[in-house]
């Protein structure tokens, strides 16, 4: 771990959030924006890197993506299915938690829920005496792998939705997938809220679901329409290039989650859903209240989120996975990779093969650092108030990937920095710049071959703490 130079304010005193006062100047508004940090469940969730997404239901026998409530729960047969299958692939893949769609807004629960018969129980898979939820998350708890629960609040089976009832219905099922199924790392839920059954939209009571989730799981992050982590704001797998886990709590736009996430089909790469600037002294200077507030990114393996045939042959690469890795953990985000079942119960061929490869693409992109074979590591001197770290080999190394983490347990710090190595005629030269750090920053660019490199921190907050580098 490397402290650079302090300047400023000497004493450290820590928040998850932040109230700004109105005769707050700005230097008080960015020192306090620098000592917001992540809460311990935050942090360990920031840790994971990579989360399985696994839509599963009655959406997959009916080849649909949103199913409306009607479709037979006889369709739901998987002829062959493995949970374990599933879980072993993902931990091979270095996957450290799987998210499973217990409920989506279909209202079709694989669980044999005792507050619906919309459920397994009448389905003929194991005679109507299955329970995917258990056997998943048995299979997480084997293989290691932590285990959340996705809860649709969109029930469009239920005849209570759109009522008072429905709260009540919903804190019942939701009580009983927080207590017969071990810990729960994460809960996820989707802003979606269309009409049910009875033709009417549901108000639904998010403080008595966060206050239930917090008494029973205290452990688990509560995603997306939640106050844990934010959806980054699009579905292709790519967070900002400047990406602030520290936001105004007001700047967060719940109806543009609803409008947005879980889209019935992947959004073109024309359309962008976010605001690309959550974060800025502009922004925090107009701010009531800074938080904690980290982005995860979400993207399927597959064009759809449910199994479909006509999705076969379709399946990301395992160079297309890496290249998401770069745009989301690379950019100070969680990724959270969607891998569908088919109607056997299983992760298919294609997906698997994508998957294995992306672990060993990981393994050999970032296999060899060159920074702890560097002869000397020192405090870089630059034009820069923030100074930085430089290294220097006995001899050339040719690199093209830089890496950097914040130990955000201090806070998010870092504003711009550049890599620059030294050329042949003593000048320092910029290899590749950045905005924001946080917890991990991925830059790609062309092959350089150098003997000297700095990485110089032109802008930041308060004393940056930088606690990881690589050179690959």
């Amino acid at each position: 771990m490397v402290l650079l130079p302090s300047c400023g304010r000497t004493a450290e005193k820590y928040y998850n959030h932040v109230a700004i006062d109105p005769d707050d100047s700005m230097e008080d508004i960015v020192w306090k924006a620098a000592h917001v940090v992540p809460s311990q469940r935050q942090l360990d969730w920031q840790r994971l890197e990579l989360t399985a997404f696994v839509h599963f239901g009655l959406n997959t026998f009916a080849e649909k993506q949103w199913g409306n409530g009607s479709d037979n729960p006889e369709l739901f047969n998987p002829t062959d299915f493995d949970a374990e299958q599933w879980v072993s692939v993902l931990r091979q893949a270095g996957f450290r938690s799987l998210l499973l769609t217990c409920k989506h807004h279909d209202g079709f629960c694989l669980w044999p829920s005792a507050y619906t018969d919309y459920d397994l129980t009448a389905s003929p898979w194991k005679d109507g005496k299955g329970d995917v939820v258990k056997e998943v998350s048995e299979a997480c708890r084997k293989y290691g792998l932590l285990f959340g629960v996705y809860l649709s609040p969109w029930d469009m089976h239920e005849q209570t939705y759109g009522t008072p009832e429905y709260n009540d219905f919903f804190v019942n099922q939701l009580t009983e997938l927080l207590t017969q199924y071990g810990p729960i790392a994460e809960v996820w839920f989707d802003g979606a809220c269309g009409e049910g059954p009875n033709g009417r939209k549901q108000e639904y009571d998010f403080d008595r679901w966060y206050k239930l989730i917090r008494k029973l799981q205290p452990q688990a992050m509560i995603s997306i329409m939640g106050p844990d982590a934010r959806w980054v704001g699009n579905e292709r797998g790519i967070a900002r290039k400047t990406e602030w886990s520290v936001v105004p709590n007001e700047k967060l736009d719940p109806a543009m989650i609803a409008e947005n996430s879980q889209t019935e089909l992947i959004m073109p790469p024309t359309r962008v859903t976010m605001d690309e600037d959550l974060g800025s002294r502009e922004v925090i200077s107009k701010a009531r209240t800074l938080v904690w507030y980290p982005a995860e990114t979400d993207v399927s393996i597959r064009p759809s989120w449910f199994y479909s045939s006509k999705d076969d042959g379709c399946t990301k690469s395992a160079e297309q996975l890496l290249n998401i890795y770069f745009t989301s953990v690379g950019r100070n985000s969680n990724l959270l990779l969607n891998i569908p079942p088919d109607k056997t119960g299983r992760f298919g061929a294609d997906e698997v093969e994508s998957l294995l490869g992306f672990a060993q693409l990981r393994k050999k992109t970032f296999w060899h650092d060159f920074l702890p074979e560097a002869s000397s590591a020192t405090i870089a001197r630059s034009e820069s108030d923030w100074g930085g770290i430089e290294w220097t080999w006995d001899k050339s190394v040719t690199f093209s990937i830089f890496m950097a983490q914040e130990d955000i347990s201090q806070g998010q710090r870092v504003e711009e920095f550049t890599l620059e190595y030294m050329g042949e005629d003593g000048t320092w030269i910029e290899a590749a710049s950045g905005t924001t750090i946080g917890y991990k920053r991925l830059l790609r660019f062309e092959p350089v071959t150098a003997s000297r490199v700095r990485l110089v921190i032109k802008s930041a907050r308060h004393t940056p703490v930088i606690c990881g580098t690589g050179l690959f």
